[in-house]
């Protein structure tokens, strides 16, 4: 109720904003490629219209006082509603801000990474991509990102902080064991999939430190930070990761889920929740346990979770995990 409230105060204020200093239509627009997925029946092509891109300038050597300015620089973006992106005779609008989905039907698409060239009125076009899974994929992964593979802190509101915004590309800390296990499922023709509570702004700068590190390339679930009519910023956590989980459900109705996590963002509360609403479906849960580990609100979780006949497998790392379906 809170948010909402918030919502219907700021949501007019940010238009009267764009309004007065925004005016202008812009010449021309850019689209910001975020990777799609695919579901039996479309190929979804995703991405955001934006006058500029954002990207950062990443150095070892950095300062943090630099690393802030360009991580606080990818914040700073002014999102194009109502442009039409195409490809063929698809087309989508973008929304208030600035996103859009193209459903293309997947028809016989192979296996792997579609790619299309998009075009936009008003712009340049872009490349976009979608994974598309294999008939025969044993199951799905879907991972979170902080403290799952990428060391953020998450569990301390500070920490998660200064880590998120005083390093960059170059400096970020990636778990060798979290690389290791994805690369197995992989092997074992697992799409793996990546959700996170970080803004759709950092998804360029979550893909290079992915490539940096060798992390399988995956479509990512990130969340909209912006102001609707009825929403302020964009849910709770778990909210934003159930959703992105029932999502991925759906858009693979036929395979079973593997889902990888940590305790210090509320993963086995998440995780527990997307069970009961899927019976069956998830069948294995791999969690490591960040900073003071599992609470016992956690135990008591992972408990009702075996007790659903859900494999738990949770302690400081993954190196004991072997990547296969129980």
């Amino acid at each position: 109720m809170l948010k909402q409230a918030l919502a219907r105060i700021a949501h007019p204020v940010e238009q009267a904003f764009d309004r007065v200093f925004l005016r202008s239509t812009p010449d021309e627009v850019v689209i910001d490629p975020y990777l799609g997925y695919a579901t039996p029946e479309h190929i979804l092509l995703r991405g955001r219209v934006l006058t500029h891109l954002r990207r950062t300038n990443p150095a070892p050597e950095a300062s943090w006082w630099v690393n802030l300015r360009q991580m606080a620089g990818l914040f700073l973006t002014r999102e194009v509603a109502g442009k039409t992106v195409c490809w063929g005779e698809v087309t989508a609008q973008t929304d208030e801000e600035g996103y859009f989905t193209l459903h293309v039907p997947r028809g016989e698409a192979a296996p792997g990474w579609f790619s299309a060239e998009v075009a936009i009125d008003g712009g340049e076009g872009a490349t976009l991509e979608a994974l598309v899974p294999p008939a025969e994929a044993p199951f799905g992964v879907i991972s979170d990102i902080d403290d799952t593979v990428l060391e953020t802190g998450a569990y301390s509101l500070l920490r998660n902080l200064w880590t998120s915004l005083t390093g960059n590309a170059m400096t970020r800390h990636v778990y060798e064991d979290a690389v290791t296990l994805m690369h197995g499922f992989v092997r074992l023709g697992a799409p793996v999939y990546f959700v996170s509570s970080s803004p759709w702004n950092l998804h360029h700068f979550l893909r290079r430190i992915f490539e940096r590190h060798d992390l399988p390339k995956g479509p990512m679930f990130l969340r909209d930070l912006g102001i609707s009519r009825t929403q302020f910023i964009s849910g709770t956590h778990g909210d934003h990761k159930g959703a992105a989980i029932d999502s991925l459900l759906a858009a693979n109705p036929d395979l079973p889920f593997v889902l990888v996590g940590d305790t210090g963002q509320h993963d086995p509360q998440v995780y527990l929740a997307a069970a009961e609403r899927h019976p069956g479906r998830i069948v294995r849960v791999i969690l490591r346990e960040p900073g003071k580990g599992a609470d016992r609100r956690d135990l008591a979780r992972i408990e009702a979770m075996e007790e659903r006949g859900i494999v738990v497998e949770h302690g400081t790392d993954y190196t004991a995990i072997i990547p296969e379906l129980p």
